[in-house]
């Protein structure tokens, strides 16, 4: 066994290089402000755990990448999603921190960062590339500052990055290859199709009979219904929902969609178990992302009005437009319009039972 010699706290991490890496630009024009250290420390952190978010998902990419992901694999998948996660709540409740800062704090500092700008924090990107976010999902706007706010060799680490498969084409490809949902010698399409019916039918009846609605209100309420009609109608038709993903309405592909739906309404066989997990930490993955831009352009707001960011954007109206424009599982969220109650789901054959009772390394291209 190789000896190795003693390791002191402090050298492991590094904290020399750490602690001594927070430079008020304040104190290069006289005296140094207070809260400007704070400012630093926040945003150094945020780096730190956008570095961590990059090596999970990083790795999950490369698991995921290989032709065949065995079960096993899957916890590792879902334990690293789960790890990121709860990174992410820290990152939203990091706002708290930087909200005790108030708007004449930030004042006595904000022009001495001009034209440095959160909007240039490369491994952000880098996180919403590995995600799934390619140039054609990104606002004019935002294109436009990547293209003269960034440097040089950031803008190429970027662009490699957008260049390589992300997690959201490696997930539509395994929900692709899942064999589940198609089954030789049972239509289960076919009968989730009249499952659906059935359930439409019955609210059909309910806005007939109810007193509650006058013909105007009752009007609009089978509008609407006949709008669910044709969502499902869409979902099951490969024509349709190939229309529907060439216009951006959808990114999934239709085989993948339904595998999804399948899952989330049979999760709790043991074969899909672990793959449900997995599209729910997504799910949070955007939902937190979201959150976050939410919680930061609120806090933007607060601070600083209606001003423009010193990165030379719209401030809080530019960040509350990313907030629902950069996200990449809406797929996912959307899944819940496809799932029907469990009562008239429709009952599984005894030999698909059985495949679903039990976890196997059928996750193969």
């Amino acid at each position: 066994m190789k000896i190795h010699p003693p390791l002191y706290y402090r050298d492991y991490l590094q904290l020399p290089k750490i602690l001594n890496a927070q430079a008020p630009e304040s104190a290069k024009y006289g005296k140094e402000v207070h809260d400007e250290t704070l400012f630093i420390v926040v945003h150094q952190t945020y780096e730190l755990w956008f570095k961590q978010i990059l090596h999970e998902l990083d790795s999950i990419r490369r698991i995921m990448a290989e032709s065949f992901v065995p079960s096993t694999d899957l916890y590792v998948i879902q334990a690293r999603l789960e790890r990121v996660t709860t990174i992410q709540q820290i990152l939203i409740d990091q706002i708290q921190v930087m909200e005790t800062m108030t708007t004449l704090d930030f004042m006595e500092f904000r022009d001495y960062l001009v034209p440095a700008s959160g909007f240039q924090s490369v491994q952000f990107r880098l996180v919403e590339a590995l995600l799934g976010i390619k140039p054609e999902h990104r606002m004019e706007i935002e294109k436009q500052f990547i293209n003269s706010r960034l440097r040089p060799e950031d803008r190429k680490l970027l662009e490699e990055a957008e260049n390589k498969v992300s997690i959201f084409e490696l997930i539509e490809t395994w929900l692709a290859r899942i064999p589940f949902s198609m089954f030789k010698g049972y239509d289960f399409w076919g009968e989730y199709s009249l499952a659906v019916h059935k359930m439409l039918d019955q609210d059909y009846q309910i806005i007939l009979d109810n007193p509650g609605l006058d013909e105007s209100m009752r009007e609009i309420e089978l509008r609407n219904l006949e709008t669910t009609r044709e969502t499902f109608a869409t979902l099951l038709d490969a024509d349709k929902f190939a229309k529907q993903r060439m216009q951006g309405s959808v990114r999934l592909s239709q085989k993948a969609m339904l595998s999804a739906v399948f899952i989330f309404l049979y999760r709790d066989y043991p074969a899909l178990q672990m793959p449900f997990k997995i599209l729910s930490s997504l799910v949070e993955i955007d939902e937190k992302f979201t959150t976050w831009r939410f919680r930061h352009a609120l806090m933007v707001h607060r601070i600083l009005g209606t001003k423009i960011g010193t990165g030379g954007s719209s401030g809080h109206q530019y960040l509350r437009a990313t907030t629902e424009r950069n996200r990449v599982f809406v797929d996912l969220f959307n899944l819940a319009t496809f799932l029907i109650p469990k009562s008239i789901a429709p009952k599984l054959p005894e030999f698909v039972k059985n495949q679903l009772d039990i976890v196997y390394d059928a996750f193969q291209s």
